[in-house]
């Protein structure tokens, strides 16, 4: 309702102006009734409502929340995908849970959408207390999991949470980032824009229309629910005007592979694990096309094409928040990396938070700032509020524990792709990193492959000759070396056997205090107390777990990292037996990242084979020779070769180790991506 002093200068105003021409009182007069009226409605309070875009009120640049929670309409609608995965003659029905304010459902004022699309509300749950869906009697949602639905809620936002195809109360079958996936979040916002028909019941039951919203969706999700944001925002669709996804696939080859060599069991484990009873029952012969399209070869195939949002970059019409964990071993930064890339290259509007977390939430680890930069995005591009938040920088880099920097635009201003070379010394197994100082023709090192080894046993003794790694490092720098975006290193390499894979990663040297990424935690610890986030009612709370940084004293922190079968040099379409000591050249993409080496520090590049735990052996043990003279590695580099300030190799302080390497991580059965 409008405050007192406006209702009355707007009925003064209407007094004035309604009046019949005949019994209107003389014009010095008017104008002397409409300067006190405009007078009155300016020294008045602010009012109370303001509405954007007819929906929500906007007071100081923010939704505010004058909407009941409790009071919020919940319903389901089941949207027809026109698809059918399971084969039983008629087309799959999505379940969309929806929770809308009352208010503008009552005074005819449609509101926007965040659409959190999963297959993790009744298998896994989400969040860092593992939420699921429940329902009442009615089959209406009690708990929404997260905080979406009690903070946005009352801000005057719709939420919409969607079952994937073959999940909780949805029909169909997972296809793991397919086209019944992407299709299962699309259809429902060709529902909401009035493009598909939505059902009030799973089978049966009368058509359902979305008259209350205006149709404009943001999409949020973390990891496969972000995945699912991707996909679908690079299918094009109208309506979807922002997507946020958090620690998401670009593309699934890169999660089961990384240029040929496998990182984890297949595809068909994670639908086998999130499918429903039903979809179990239904699904057999759609998880066998799963396996017949992902074969363990590392060969790229048309399963794979099918997955792959980056090629479709050019068809983004929403603006994207990402949020990426820099050591998150679960989605790792490469996902993050091509899918930046390609969104530049189309000039799509962008954002990014980067973290030193692993697959973390930024709700926990940054929750205060978080949750207003959300909302503000969200006022942004679903209510139309000119917040300036698409001016602001346009990255959020954490650069030591809970200490975070901006950057205008990202990759950092000034980066420039560096060659670095690698040169031998007097040890075997030791060489230098620079830009000066280039092998001679015929200069080789050699390691040979050992799966029970991983990144943190080899930079843990990175001074240190051992059989199964070549090390390559700088000299003391005497400034500040920031490295801001993904790297290549190209190998010309031989294996003494008919396979093998190389290992390439990107180690800090010196003592730091880091987030632990490789705790349970993935570096937050879970507190016992809460804080509360929207409006609560009595089955679903607002009010969540605190968390703290979880942080280790290290010497070595390993911030970059990529694998590669050998076997695929030429291309990923096929693979190929080696031939023993016959050089092969491959070029070895690395994640990701933005990380500041700093003065008094060294970088050290490591070549290997297996990274234990995270990618998964070769079928021999080879040992593989490196060919110094035609190994190069290629940075982003702010500041350019000129950046690079470092004592000469000599003059390095030996490594003293202060940690054991960890254990490498088990890498099959493959983790959840949740």
């Amino acid at each position: 309702m409008a405050s007192v002093g406006v209702a009355q200068s707007r009925f003064s105003l209407w007094l004035v102006i309604s009046q019949p021409r005949t019994s209107r009182i003389p014009w010095i007069s008017l104008a002397a009734a409409l300067l006190v009226a405009l007078a009155a409605a300016l020294l008045a309070p602010a009012p109370a409502h303001a509405a954007a875009r007819g929906a929500g009120t906007v007071r100081h640049g923010l939704s505010q929340p004058d909407y009941s929670y409790a009071d919020a309409i919940r319903e389901a609608v089941w949207v027809d995908t026109g698809m059918d995965g399971d084969g039983d003659g008629r087309t799959d029905r999505v379940a969309a849970d929806i929770i809308r304010p009352r208010e503008p459902a009552q005074a005819g004022r449609k509101v926007p959408v965040i659409m959190d699309a999963s297959p993790y509300y009744s298998c896994c749950g989400r969040g860092n207390e593992s939420q699921i869906k429940t329902y009442d009697a009615a089959g209406d949602i009690v708990q929404a999991p997260l905080y979406y639905d009690n903070y946005f809620v009352p801000r005057g936002y719709a939420t919409v949470l969607v079952d994937l195809a073959g999940t909780d109360r949805s029909d169909g079958c997972v296809d793991v980032g397919g086209p019944s996936d992407i299709q299962s979040a699309k259809a429902v916002i060709d529902w909401l824009n009035g493009r598909a028909k939505g059902y009030s019941a799973r089978s049966g039951g009368h058509t359902v229309t979305a008259g209350w919203t205006n149709g404009d969706v943001g999409m949020i999700g973390k990891s496969w629910d972000g995945t699912i944001a991707n996909g679908v925002a690079a299918t094009g669709v109208k309506g979807l005007k922002t997507i946020v996804p958090i620690s998401a696939i670009s593309s699934w080859y890169d999660y089961y592979f990384h240029q040929g060599a496998a990182l984890q069991d297949g595809p068909e484990w994670l639908s086998d694990l999130v499918e429903s009873d039903s979809a179990h029952a239904d699904c057999a012969a759609e998880q066998q096309k799963i396996i017949d399209g992902s074969p363990r070869s590392g060969d790229w195939t048309p399963f794979w094409t099918a997955r792959d949002y980056v090629k479709d970059a050019g068809k983004v019409r929403a603006s994207v928040f990402a949020v990426q964990g820099m050591q998150d071993l679960n989605v790792r930064t490469k996902h993050f990396g091509q899918w930046w890339t390609a969104l530049a290259a189309h000039g799509v509007e962008r954002k990014v938070w980067l973290s030193q977390t692993g697959h973390v939430d930024p709700f926990d680890y940054r929750r205060d700032a978080w949750v207003p930069t959300l909302q503000r995005w969200f006022d942004h591009y679903l209510l139309g509020v000119d917040n300036g938040i698409q001016r602001e920088p346009m990255a959020d880099i954490e650069r030591s524990v809970d200490h975070w920097t901006t950057d205008r635009v990202w990759p950092a201003p000034g980066t420039k792709d560096t060659s670095l070379v690698l040169g031998p010394t007097a040890t075997a197994g030791l060489g230098t990193l620079g830009t000066t100082g280039h092998a001679a023709p015929g200069t080789t090192e050699s390691f040979t492959d050992d799966p029970n080894l991983w990144e943190e046993d080899w930079a843990s003794s990175v001074d240190t000759p051992t059989p199964a790694k070549t090390a390559f490092t700088t000299g003391v720098l005497t400034k500040d070396l920031r490295i801001s975006g993904g790297g290549t290193v190209t190998v010309t390499a031989t294996s003494t056997t008919t396979s093998a894979h190389l290992s390439a990663v990107l180690v800090d040297l010196g003592p730091e205090t880091i987030r632990n990424y490789l705790g349970g935690g993935e570096g937050i610890t879970t507190l016992g107390t809460r804080s509360c986030y929207g409006e609560s009612t009595a089955g679903d709370s607002a009010c969540y777990l605190d968390t703290a940084a979880d942080t280790e004293n290290v010497d070595h922190n390993v911030f970059s990292r990529g694998w590669a079968d050998l076997g695929h040099y030429k291309s990923l379409e096929h693979g190929v037996p080696l031939v023993p000591g016959r050089p092969y050249t491959m070029t070895i993409q690395l994640a990701a990242t933005d990380h500041v080496v700093p003065a008094g520090h060294r970088l050290a590049l490591i070549v290997a084979g297996t990274d234990g735990g995270l990618i998964l052996p070769p079928d021999t043990t080879p040992t593989v020779g490196i060919d110094l003279a035609h190994t190069v590695a290629h940075l982003p580099i702010v500041g350019g070769a000129g950046a690079l300030h470092a004592q000469p190799a000599a003059a390095r302080t030996a490594h003293q180790a202060l940690r054991p390497a960890a254990p490498a991580p088990a890498l099959t059965p493959a983790a959840t991506l949740g």
